[in-house]
């Protein structure tokens, strides 16, 4: 779903460009204090009407003075994968919001090559900021390097570096992913006692969900229980995932749980479990991510949760990110922001099942969604 849009916009002083490559050369990742990101989204300004409506319109001065059209390139690993629908609205969102433009681009079949070559197009194409989600561990050092020499700030979505990497961008906007594995397998352990359990990968290795996987298998030999852990590697698309894990369970029907750490082997471990009637038999299943079939199945019970990462704001957030580090010159950020994690369960699937918007990505339409109820913690 690749947006690509003209940047026709004045371009920054030559000063402020220097300043924000010696910035980048000299300090990265350094994490926003106090405030954080809320600091950084007060910028973004407004008036309060007698209606009580914020409208910039009214503002008798805008927020900030005029700039560069700026363009954030979004390299991405699965550019059609359904996850991504909403992070590219969060995107689309804060663009118009700011008055940035984007692209994106990368690879369909998580091909970190064609990534790397992604990410070197964004550099010769002068791009203002260039955003990738880092799922090999050595395969983006020298880019992200040299567009970080080149002064292009770098920052990771979705995926990040091991800890210690020097090239690792400026910041991670994302899920704790082996915290996110390791408390879906202390879940996986409360539903299951003994026997085989699969746990499904779309593309093992791959550092926006081989970590979950780690730590799943880590709270699952933690717990003690006689589990047989089975790994499956399920593919880069939704089709060919749903094949293998039919093909896993037509072999292994003695199974106790089918569990994924990708959304779309979530989205086929559902209409497995719903093909074959697997909650009839004591089979328990569950994953991550909000796709429209994964929701509607854990509502009709064929499915005891999913993992909200919030796939809208990994979008959102990094463009805020980008915009304040090129507006103040490089000394706003960068800051990690840590996306979440939520269990959706039969008992709390209905609001995501009943609303539709574009913060799931089941439409297009721009909305603002009224909070119904007491909220839950």
């Amino acid at each position: 779903m690749a947006q690509n849009r003209d940047d026709d916009a004045q371009h920054d002083s030559q000063q402020n460009d220097q300043q924000g490559s010696r910035l980048i050369s000299s300090g990265r990742r350094g994490l926003m204090q106090g405030a954080g990101l809320g600091a950084a989204l007060s910028l973004l300004g407004g008036v309060t009407g007698a209606s009580g409506l914020i409208s910039t319109a009214q503002a008798p001065e805008a927020p900030f003075p005029q700039h560069k059209k700026w363009k954030i390139v979004f390299v991405n690993h699965v550019t059609t994968n359904p996850f991504f629908v909403p992070t590219q609205y969060g995107i689309q969102d804060a663009c118009g919001l700011l008055g940035m433009d984007y692209q994106w681009t990368g690879s369909a079949t998580s091909d970190a090559g064609e990534m790397v070559r992604a990410v070197n197009s964004a550099i010769a194409a002068k791009a203002d900021a260039i955003a990738v989600p880092i799922v090999d561990p050595n395969a983006f050092d020298k880019p992200i390097q040299a567009a970080l020499d080149a002064g292009i700030p770098v920052f990771a979505y979705n995926a990040d570096a091991p800890r210690g990497k020097s090239s690792r961008g400026l910041a991670y906007i994302g899920q704790d992913l082996y915290l996110s594995g390791y408390q879906m397998g202390e879940r996986l352990v409360s539903l299951i006692d003994s026997g085989m359990v699969a746990l499904f990968i779309a593309t093992p290795g791959q550092l926006n969900i081989q970590p979950r996987l780690d730590g799943a298998s880590d709270a699952i030999k933690k717990s003690g229980k006689k589990i047989d852990i089975q790994t499956v590697a399920t593919g880069a698309t939704v089709n060919e995932e749903l094949s293998k894990i039919k093909a896993f369970y037509l072999g292994h029907q003695d199974l106790k749980g089918m569990f994924a750490v990708d959304a779309g082997s979530t989205q086929g471990v559902a209409q497995v479990m719903k093909e074959s009637n697997l909650p009839s038999k004591g089979v328990h299943g569950g994953g991550f991510d909000l796709l429209p079939q994964t929701i509607q199945l854990i509502h009709d019970g064929f499915l005891d949760f999913t993992i909200d990462q919030q796939s809208y704001v990994q979008g959102f957030y990094t463009v805020v990110e980008a915009f304040t580090f090129l507006a103040s010159g490089g000394l706003v950020g960068p800051a990690n922001i840590n996306t979440g994690l939520k269990f959706v369960t039969k008992d709390t699937v209905d609001p995501y099942l009943n609303t539709l918007t574009r913060y799931e990505g089941k439409t297009t339409k721009p909305q603002i969604v009224p909070i119904k109820g007491a909220i839950k913690s």
